[in-house]
């Protein structure tokens, strides 16, 4: 993985990694797989470009086009 500037601290230590996030609850519920986060090893912080989150809501809003169904498996933390 090559490094690339932290947007917060400014440290070349910051690499894209690809992480699953789910949107939503119950019939609502939406997964998106393999959204590009930057993680920082420096300053610890990760986060989103703005490119990843408008395409996030992009999916969202038009979640019927982009999404198949599948079974989950749901369990609780207690």
């Amino acid at each position: 993985m090559a490094s690339q500037i932290c947007d917060i601290c400014g440290a070349a230590e910051a690499v894209v990694r690809k992480v699953t996030r789910s949107f939503g609850k119950g019939s609502d519920l939406l997964v998106i797989e393999d959204i590009p986060v930057v993680s920082c090893s420096h300053c610890g912080e990760s986060y989103m470009t703005a490119e990843t989150m408008h395409e996030i809501e992009r999916i969202k809003l038009h979640r019927a086009a982009f999404s198949v169904s599948k079974p989950v498996r749901v369990a609780h933390f207690a």
